[in-house]
């Protein structure tokens, strides 16, 4: 469903969202893991190493030895992973309100209330466009550019991610522009990602910098 501009500040759009967050791509139940190589770039720079992504959605980096360069590959498929499990709307947002409040060329927003009060959220075309979400002591904002459509629902594809102080509004570090490329394990999913580009914008006294992470020879577990 398009979201028009139609729709009054103040109106109950729990329908809408919902439809939204149901169009979101999520790995099937039965999912069995898989395993691969893992590459990392960075200017002159080169790790690889190996992975596997269990079935209960675990990650695990292998011959690593670079103790940073294990970590962000952890972390890059911890992030994967997290974003594929399956919860129905009912088990994320029952204790949530969503009201309709303005709408831009980004889409409608959604304004939270109840248990996560505070938190708001953009839609377009079946489409969370922008995420502003209060998690442990900070605020983190996305917005998604583009997506991958995979047939069976969306994966954000270009995106940026910033953090900031949920009392001051003072970012916490320059905004990272993310470029995420998803392939089908096997014919009709699942769907994984193969490539992660993060190209992070100068803040303070850090300078701009991009790193790839590439996880390639992907097969079933």
């Amino acid at each position: 469903m398009s979201v028009s501009t139609a729709i009054a500040p103040g109106t109950d759009i729990r329908d809408l969202f919902q439809a939204a967050y149901n169009n979101r791509y999520t790995w099937e139940p039965g999912f069995g893991g898989y395993n691969g190589r893992c590459i990392w770039m960075q200017e002159d720079r080169k790790v690889e190493g190996s992975f596997t992504v269990g079935a209960d959605l675990k990650a695990e980096v292998h011959d690593v030895t670079d103790e940073e360069v294990h970590k962000s590959f952890a972390s890059q498929l911890w992030e994967v992973c997290i974003h594929r499990v399956r919860r129905s709307f009912e088990q994320t947002h029952s204790a949530n309100s969503f009201t309709a409040g303005n709408c831009t060329d980004e889409g409608l927003e959604v304004i939270v209330g109840g248990k996560g009060e505070g938190d708001k959220y953009r839609i377009k075309d079946d489409v969370v466009t922008m995420v502003h979400r209060h998690i442990h002591g900070t605020v983190v904002t996305i917005h998604t550019q583009s997506t991958t459509d995979t047939g069976n629902g969306y994966l954000s594809h270009c995106y940026s991610s910033q953090y900031a102080d949920p009392e001051s509004g003072e970012p916490k570090g320059g905004i990272n522009h993310f470029t995420d490329t998803f392939v089908p394990l096997m014919e009709g999913g699942p769907w994984v990602l193969s490539e992660r580009v993060i190209r992070t914008e100068a803040f303070a006294d850090a300078p701009a910098g991009e790193q790839t992470f590439r996880f390639v020879d992907l097969t079933p577990a």
